[in-house]
C-alpha cells in the first residue's frame, strides 16, 4: 500500500508516473516500461507500474492499488506515461478497464507508436466522454522506452554498444590483459546497463579470447538477457562459459555441420545469416533480433566486431566507461580503417556525460541524434 502524496500540478504528476515506470525498467519487455498514477483533488489515490508480459499493465495495477486504498477512481485523472493499450495482446485492453473505472480525464505522455495502437486508445476514451490529452514530457518517456520505440517504428532494437578504456583510448594490452581498467563502480553501471537490455550481443573473438559469461550480475532480474554470440564458423568450444545456463543465440553464416549439430542438440538455437563475403549479415541480423521482439541490445564485443556494427551502421549509441589513466599501445575501441581526409569521419553527439566512480560514462549517438 502507498501513502498517500500530495500532486500539484500535472507535470509533477507525469513526473511521477515516470518514476514508477522506471521502476519497471528490468522486467517489462518485450513491452514497454509505462508507469500510472491516478490523482484526485491533487492527491494520489493510486500509482503502479507494467509487470512482466502476460501480466497487468500499469493502468491495472494504479486502479488495483486504489481499490486497495479504499479509494473511488470515478472522475478522477489518471496520468499514463504512454497511451493505453486498445487491443488484446498477452491482456485485455487497458482503455476498456479505463472506461469502466469512471475515470474523468486522462493525459498521456507520449501516442503509442504500436501500430494496434497508434492513437486509438485515447480515441476510444474521447469516445467514452473521458477527457484526453498527450505530449507531456513526452521525451522522458521515449527515452525510457527507446528501444520499444524503434522496434515498433524501425522493425530494430535499439543497439547499444559499450566499450571500456584508458583515457588515451586502449580497451587492453597487446597481450589481451584487461581486467581491470576501469573501478568497480563503473563495472557495476555496467552490469544495470546489461539489466535493460533484452539480449547481449558478442563475437567469437571475445568467447576466445576472455571466455567470458555475458551474464547480469548483481542486480535484481527475473531472468537474463538472451545472449547472443556472432561466428561465422561456429568456431566456438562447446565448453565455453557463455554456452552454460540459458541458450544462446549462435549467428554463423558458412557453420560446421557437426557443430551445429551438437549446439542445437544442446539446446542453443544457430541463426543462418550469410552475406555475399561469406560473413554473418550484420543489418540483417538486427532486423530478425528486431522480430523476435529485442527492444535494446547490449553489445560487449572486441574492436574488429565493434567496428563492423559501426561501419554496417548497426549502431544507435556508444556507453563508453573511461579511467584516469594512460597506458600507451594496445588494443582500440574500433578497428576501423584509416581515413584519407577528416570529412570522412563518422559524427556523433554527446548524450549525457557522467562520473560514475572515479571514472567517466559517456553516452554518445550517432547522427542523426534522434532516429526514433
Amino acid at each position: 500500500m502507498q501513502t498517500t502524496q500530495r500532486i500539484d500540478n500535472d507535470q509533477d504528476a507525469m513526473a511521477l508516473a515516470l518514476d514508477w515506470a522506471a521502476k519497471g525498467m528490468f522486467i517489462t519487455a518485450p513491452n514497454p516500461r509505462i508507469g500510472c498514477v491516478i490523482v484526485r483533488d491533487g492527491l494520489v489515490i493510486g500509482a503502479g507500474h507494467t509487470q512482466p508480459a502476460g501480466q497487468a499493465h500499469a493502468e491495472i495495477q494504479a486502479l488495483r492499488d486504489a481499490a486497495a486504498r479504499g479509494n473511488d477512481v470515478r472522475g478522477a485523472t489518471a496520468y499514463v506515461t504512454l497511451e493505453p493499450c486498445s487491443h488484446h495482446g498477452r491482456t485485455p485492453p487497458c482503455s476498456d478497464a479505463l472506461v469502466a473505472a469512471g475515470l474523468g480525464r486522462v493525459v498521456a505522455a507520449m501516442v503509442d507508436p504500436n501500430p494496434l495502437v497508434a492513437g486509438r486508445g485515447l480515441a476510444q476514451l474521447a469516445a467514452a466522454g473521458i477527457a484526453v490529452a498527450s505530449g507531456l514530457m513526452a521525451q522522458q518517456a521515449q527515452e525510457l522506452n527507446i528501444g520499444f520505440f524503434s522496434r515498433m517504428q524501425r522493425g530494430l532494437p535499439w543497439v547499444r554498444l559499450k566499450t571500456a578504456a584508458s583515457l588515451d583510448g586502449t580497451t587492453a594490452l597487446d597481450n589481451g590483459a584487461s581486467q581491470w581498467i576501469t573501478g568497480p563502480d563503473a563495472r557495476a553501471d555496467g552490469h544495470a546497463w546489461r539489466a535493460r537490455a533484452s539480449a547481449i550481443l558478442t563475437g567469437i573473438g571475445t568467447v576466445k579470447a576472455d571466455d567470458p559469461q555475458l551474464t547480469v550480475r548483481g542486480v535484481d532480474i527475473l531472468k537474463q538477457p538472451r545472449r547472443v554470440i556472432v561466428d561465422s564458423r561456429l568456431d566456438i568450444d562447446l565448453e565455453a562459459r557463455i554456452l552454460q545456463g540459458e541458450p544462446c543465440w549462435l549467428v554463423a553464416a558458412a557453420p560446421d555441420q557437426a557443430k551445429l549439430a551438437a549446439l542445437t542438440a544442446a539446446g542453443h538455437e544457430v541463426i543462418l545469416l550469410p552475406n555475399a563475403a561469406g560473413k554473418v549479415d550484420l543489418p540483417a541480423l538486427m532486423r530478425e533480433l528486431g522480430r523476435r521482439e529485442v527492444n535494446e541490445l547490449h553489445v560487449e564485443a572486441g574492436s574488429k566486431l565493434n567496428a563492423s556494427l559501426v561501419r554496417e551502421g548497426c549502431v544507435d549509441e556508444l556507453l563508453v566507461y573511461l579511467a584516469p589513466s594512460l597506458i600507451g599501445p594496445g588494443q582500440g575501441m574500433f578497428a576501423l580503417p584509416a581515413l584519407t581526409q577528416l570529412d570522412q569521419k563518422q559524427q556523433l553527439i554527446f548524450h549525457a556525460v557522467s562520473q560514475v566512480g572515479p571514472d567517466l560514462r559517456i553516452l554518445a549517438r550517432f547522427t542523426p541524434s534522434e532516429p526514433v
